[in-house]
């Protein structure tokens, strides 16, 4: 048996189990059940310079996850975009004791596989390594985090690679294109609007004076959150954490972006025209932030619409009209706002205005009848199942804990996200589909081929 298939069959148990004790809690009155959640087991240390370390060991495999959470995204960026982006690069750019890429190169040497991304919200590293090897990753963290370069040689270099990157995942990418196109149009006044990586201008104009004071303003100690999972021993590598971590400076006040979106009072529409062979067609509404209680009725409803292929969507405009070759909806949590997008690309010679009529003819008929009652337990044991499948690994757990704590300060207990889920009902569907899908809600942008010229 493959070690995929040893993870899902542990997976499929641990969520019969939970759902077992979910659903008889409920029958006696919806008491949270007892049952083993790793992250009961989270021990939580703030150093003395405001530097939150969660620590979970588990030594049922050899590895390590080490990561730090940086409480800085694009929604903080003010100035110049792209910043907090180019700052995921720059922190591999070498620094006052190590040449460019010595950090990366010394941990693959041992085998170790680390990376690190940025989003909306947060900005975050991490490395997965064997146990011996964890002393030398929180030494290296160290390092960058007290002494990196900040640089008009390490500018020039990273600069040019998140334009490349960005011309290759945005600007040559229809589904990217389409994408920061919508968020620019959902978005009026809160930064989400901008994209993650940038707007191509303020990359080629931003110089070392702005990314000297980004860095300075945010990565300090206490809007730091190191997150450790895996086989290590918590005593030593706190001690190791306060030798090298514990120096970190601290920052009394750090900057945080005051917008906020206003009320949308009618619906928005824009054309992007692409070199596309096929229109696609994207939508959007306004939706709350992660953890409002509609937030699992939301998922509850965006699964139905399109998980899998006898989801509404899917079943409507795939197989029964042949109008698209996919059709999806989703519901994205951040912690200041949320979205509600969805996506289908049409089939060559379909007209869009024919799939938008029909894509809205599905809504429709969610906001004026709930779910049928197979539908609803259907999407709620999709969810759980991601929701367990999801806590496989070192890795994962960790990515819980960091990002809990930031949204919410705790980390939240999987009973108690499971049981959320169960007492979503078939009316809290249509509720939600009334509340947040309504027209004058309703952000649409229709890309299509640019017409010849004369035409």
């Amino acid at each position: 048996m493959t070690w995929w298939g040893r993870r899902g069959r542990t997976a499929l148990w641990a969520l019969a189990l939970v759902l077992g004790q979910v659903q008889a809690a409920a029958a006696d009155g919806g008491a949270t059940p007892e049952f083993e959640d790793p992250a009961a087991r989270l021990q939580s240390t703030e150093l003395d310079n405001g530097l939150v370390v969660l620590t979970l060991e588990d030594h049922s495999t050899p590895v390590v996850s080490f990561q730090i959470w940086v409480d800085v995204g694009s929604g903080d960026e003010a100035r110049f975009t792209g910043l907090a982006h180019l700052f995921e690069h720059m922190m591999f750019r070498g620094s006052k004791h190590l040449e460019p890429e010595a950090h990366q190169r010394l941990l693959e040497q041992r085998g170790a596989r680390l990376n690190a991304f940025t989003s909306r919200d947060v900005t975050v590293y991490f490395a997965d390594v064997t146990r011996e090897n964890l002393p030398l990753v929180i030494e290296l963290e160290a390092e960058r985090l007290r002494f990196l370069d900040v640089g008009e040689d390490s500018l020039k270099s990273e600069r040019q690679v998140v334009i490349e990157e960005r011309r290759l995942r945005t600007e040559d990418n229809p589904e990217g294109r389409l994408f920061e196109q919508l968020m620019a149009l959902v978005f009026q006044a809160h930064p989400y609007r901008v994209p993650t990586i940038g707007w191509r201008s303020d990359l080629e104009k931003m110089g070392v004076p702005e990314c000297r004071e980004f860095f300075d303003q945010y990565y300090a100690a206490n809007n730091l959150v190191v997150s450790v999972v895996g086989d290590f021993d918590t005593r030593e590598t706190l001690e190791q954490i306060r030798r090298h971590l514990g120096p970190l400076r601290t920052r009394e006040n750090v900057p945080r972006n005051p917008q906020t979106e206003p009320e949308q009072r009618g619906e928005r529409r824009a054309v992007v025209h692409y070199d596309v062979r096929a229109p696609i067609l994207a939508m959007a509404w306004h939706a709350p932030p992660t953890g409002h209680a509609d937030g699992e009725a939301l998922d509850v409803m965006s699964t139905i619409l399109s998980s899998g292929r006898t989801s509404r969507l899917y079943r409507r405009m795939v197989h029964e009209e042949p109008l698209a070759l996919g059709a999806s909806a989703s519901y994205w949590e951040l912690e200041r706002a949320g979205v509600l997008y969805a996506f289908s690309s049409l089939r060559p010679g379909v007209s869009i205005d024919q799939a938008e009529a029909v894509f809205l003819e599905e809504l429709e008929r969610l906001r004026r009848e709930p779910p049928t009652p197979e539908e609803l337990e259907k999407a709620k044991r999709r969810l759980e199942v991601g929701l367990i499948d999801g806590q496989g690994t070192s890795h994962a757990i960790a990515s819980r804990l960091g990002r809990d704590w930031l949204a919410f300060g705790r980390v939240r207990p999987l009973a108690e996200r499971l049981a959320a889920i169960q007492r979503v009902t078939r009316e809290d569907v249509r509720r939600v589909a009334q509340t947040y899908l309504q027209a004058a809600k309703r952000t649409v942008l229709h890309m299509v081929p640019a017409p010849e010229e004369g035409s």
